[in-house]
């Protein structure tokens, strides 16, 4: 029936795109997103290490990156999880949690509900 009004399906993590945030901060551009998608997630990963580790002469001494891997790529994994889906129940679906783990655990620990948020 097409004389029926049309449901919105937005949510409260409709303004929550990474690229949007990045480009509004001017810190990407169109072009540099057409470069980025030509990498794997793996020469993106070592070339932002390699560059992290230029500015402190080659060395990342001390830091235990090999441990800090996993808590870095759940914190990548969430914000992309909140650029895709319409709402925090459609992004715990869409990670596979439970709501509980969820908001006692993930939302307290890697807080990115205050990265989304504009600071303008």
């Amino acid at each position: 029936m097409s004389w029926k009004r049309k449901r919105k399906l937005t949510g409260k993590n409709k303004n929550h795109s990474l690229a949007r945030k990045l480009r509004k901060e001017s810190r990407i551009n169109e072009s540099f997103e057409i470069m980025l998608a030509n990498l794997t997630l793996e020469e993106v990963i070592g070339l932002k290490l390699e560059l992290s580790s230029q500015s402190v002469n080659d060395r990342l001494y001390g830091f235990p990156l090999w441990r800090a891997m996993p808590y870095i790529t759940r914190d990548a994994v969430l914000k992309y999880a909140y650029s895709a889906t319409r709402s925090k129940q459609e992004a715990i679906r869409f990670l596979g949690l439970n709501p509980t783990d969820f908001y006692n655990d993930v939302i307290r620990k890697y807080n990115t509900d205050n990265y989304f948020e504009d600071n303008t």
